[in-house]
């Protein structure tokens, strides 16, 4: 699905762009490819089992798989980086906050394999970051916002395409019509540390955010993320 001349969301089941089983589910996270003149830049990778669907929705629009350079991870749960020991085997580099690496380095119960009933396939992060660092990836620049609760990894990655500043949030955010927050059974699950998160995020302005199960949004997300907080103060304090 494109959403801009040369960003393009190639997975997800809520959307039905994958499908592992579950109609509508949350198998699989979203997955987001953004195309530039040095390679491609994926945004988490799904499960594993859609990996081949992924890669058709990507030739389907013109993007070459073999093109893929770099994959960020936004948390080590399953269903976003359960393909990431497939793509470091085709030597794509993985790169994801320290708390991610070492999680899915041991494959432990951070990966949350138990949810669906897998075994989740460890793998070693190529470069690791760290909050307020910027990265470049393909000549294109890539803030690094860590906002654990979801989980203990979780990062988001800020980017400017087409003079509009994106946000690939991962779980940070609930999916709109699904709850306001991301799961709340992984074993490092912290609300503390979730609320301080949510207040960090809310005074953060973006054009598009781009989350890690359903709708992308499109019409100032900071609206959507100062709601999630507001039901995060009236719920858990």
């Amino acid at each position: 699905m494109q959403l801009l001349h040369t960003l393009y969301q190639v997975g997800g089941d809520l959307m039905g762009l994958t499908w592992d089983g579950a109609d509508a589910g949350f198998n699989d996270g979203n997955s987001y490819a953004l195309k530039t003149g040095d390679g491609i830049v994926l945004i988490d990778c799904g499960c594993g089992d859609t990996l081949d669907q992924v890669f058709a929705n990507m030739r389907y629009w013109g993007l070459d798989p073999a093109d893929i350079r770099h994959c960020l991870l936004t948390h080590a749960h399953y269903d976003h980086a359960g393909a990431a020991h497939l793509l470091s085997a085709q030597g794509i580099e993985l790169i994801a906050h320290t708390e991610t690496a070492a999680a899915v380095a041991r494959g432990d119960e951070r990966c949350c394999g138990y949810l669906y009933h897998k075994v989740f396939k460890p793998v070693r992060v190529d470069r690791t970051v760290a909050d307020g660092d910027a990265i470049e990836l393909c000549r294109q620049r890539f803030d690094v916002l860590h906002l654990p609760g979801h989980s203990m990894g979780c990062t988001a990655y800020v980017t400017r395409i087409e003079g509009k500043r994106i946000v690939f949030s991962g779980d940070v955010i609930g999916t709109l019509g699904f709850g306001d927050f991301g799961w709340s059974g992984s074993i490092d699950f912290d609300k503390a540390q979730y609320i301080a998160s949510l207040r960090r995020f809310a005074k953060i302005d973006t054009d598009i955010m781009l989350p890690g199960h359903g709708m992308p949004y499109f019409h100032q997300p900071r609206r959507r993320v100062e709601a999630v907080l507001n039901e995060a103060l009236m719920q858990w304090r």
